[in-house]
């Protein structure tokens, strides 16, 4: 069996209706686990959160509050972990991409299920009522050009939020300002998308946010937890660390994922397995260590399956590494913190020297804040990562690339009829003149993103555009024409949805 990263991601598009049906019937851990959110929900005033992710109840996709789609993107995550624990993949490290890091907390033990929803409803809440007018801008380029491009515009409010890829990180500030930024890099040639998040975060300017959230929320119980958890805007692994003060010191604080993947790596992870059901922060991790395994079991047809697939696989014929010792379910150590925060500080931090790294675009993100309550600052820790408790040397072990298999085409239209020309056609005008490119110069057959460098962000954004020219939203949520893009495939999904839709 590999060395697994399992990879929380943060704020994502709400999950589809019926995503967890197969895991909620199959594993009685997810079935506990979704109760004990439901029950938080319900005591906090908001519906069953599991109600329309287990069972189709024929409204489709729904728009909700921040809270409950945060709820659901949790349940999603902690769910996909149950799975992957039942299948018998066990961690070496767990890591969530901004309020993904809760998830990370609660799926290792760190604090119990319940108080991670009630902690992230507050952190939504807080947010809410501070009702900044703030956005979030991916840019394809390094987090040192990303910086230098925020310094150019000089507000404070206006900062390098986070390093995704050696080629994506992401500003955070003021809708003015970063409608400003996107015009200067519009003008050097940098590709950008501005990120739909309920709240832009990881800038100075929710400061006032993050200091609410510590004075307001309530302490909660938490431990050393059983696994192993990188925090990436800690830049090391999280120990003794109050929850609250966690989530609200992430905030306003740069997530440093391209740094935290690498070391991980570095230190002898084999696979990263995203628990959400799209490849996000997994493309993070193939752009910044190529060759790489990744496997995000519910964007694959049969989850349970490439899970085991994963347990079986052989790390290139050398010897079995031991697996990291797990600390009991029942060794949890409860805390309550009774003083002020640790030293967990808010004021932003001296920019650090920018990494020498090449840099394509992508979601969520990071940078700090103004001074808070009493708190002795800490200047951000390198982006080295703490080694795991007992690590074990072993010999280096080359990466297997395993390719994503295409999804089986429907019976249906081919690419021989008029129609599917049309919309071909038209397919490529759409991408062409989002991306500067002659619609002439995009080859049906051509990768999306191994050919035409869109990177997953953009690859969102773009089928978002198609589900809506051709009033197709169930297109939205067809993960396989982003895990193998091409536009013969988009066009021919496109062409497939008129005929069921027209009831041919």
């Amino acid at each position: 069996m590999v060395d697994s990263v399992f990879v929380m991601p943060g704020t994502v598009a709400a999950p589809r209706t019926g995503i967890l049906r197969d895991l909620h019937s199959r594993y009685e851990t997810v079935r506990e686990t979704l109760a004990r959110i439901d029950k938080a929900a319900r005591e906090m005033g908001l519906p069953d959160i599991s109600a329309r992710l287990v069972e189709d109840d024929g409204q489709g996709e729904r728009r909700h509050s921040p809270e409950v789609q945060y709820l659901e993107i949790f349940s999603v995550s902690i769910a996909t972990y149950h799975m992957l624990i039942a299948e018998g993949v066990e961690p070496v490290a767990i890591v969530g991409q901004s309020i993904g890091e809760l998830w990370a907390l609660a799926a290792a033990g760190h604090l119990s299920v319940a108080d991670a929803a009630r902690l992230a409803v507050a952190r939504s809440q807080v947010l809410t009522r501070q009702g900044w007018d703030g956005k979030m801008l991916a840019v394809g380029v390094d987090g040192r050009r990303a910086e230098s491009l925020a310094g150019l515009i000089g507000h404070p409010h206006l900062v390098l939020a986070c390093e995704n890829t050696p080629r994506q990180s992401v500003l955070s500030g003021p809708i003015r300002l970063i409608e400003e930024a996107e015009r200067v890099a519009d003008a050097l040639g940098w590709p950008s998308v501005r990120l739909e998040v309920p709240h832009p975060t990881h800038t100075p300017a929710v400061a006032s946010a993050a200091r609410e959230l510590l004075t307001t929320a309530p302490r909660v119980p938490y431990g050393g937890g059983r696994w192993r958890v990188c925090s990436p805007w800690l830049g090391r692994d999280v120990g003794d660390d109050d929850p609250v003060d966690l989530v609200a010191g992430a905030l306003t604080a740069r997530v440093r994922m391209l740094h935290t993947v690498r070391a991980l790596h570095a230190a002898g992870a084999d696979a990263f397995v995203e628990c959400g059901e799209w490849p996000v922060v997994s493309r993070f991790v193939e752009a910044s260590v190529p060759g790489v395994h990744c496997v995000v079991p519910l964007s694959e047809r049969d989850p349970v399956e490439a899970v085991r697939a994963l347990v079986t696989r052989p790390t290139d014929g050398g010897p079995a590494r031991p697996r990291p010792t797990a600390v009991p379910e029942d060794a949890h150590r409860p805390v309550i913190r009774v003083g002020g925060p640790p030293p967990v500080s808010l004021v932003p931090a001296a920019p650090t020297a920018p990494a020498a790294h090449p840099a394509p675009p992508a979601p969520v993100a990071p940078s700090p804040v103004a001074p808070a309550a009493p708190a002795a600052p800490v200047a951000p820790v390198a982006p080295a990562v703490v080694a795991p408790v007992a690590p074990v040397p072993v010999a280096p072990v080359a990466p297997a690339v395993v390719a994503p298999e295409p999804a089986p085409t429907t019976a249906g239209p081919t690419t021989a009829g008029p129609e599917y020309a049309a919309v071909l056609a038209e397919v490529q005008a759409l991408y062409g003149d989002y991306l500067g490119y002659p619609p002439e110069l995009l080859g049906e057959d051509d990768g999306l993103e191994a050919d035409l460098g869109v990177e997953s962000l953009k690859q969102v954004a773009l089928l978002g555009r198609v589900a809506d020219r051709f009033d197709l939203p169930d297109l939205r949520s067809n993960a396989s024409l982003l895990t193998v893009g091409t536009l013969r495939r988009i066009a021919e999904a496109v062409v497939r949805g008129r005929a069921e839709a027209a009831g041919r």
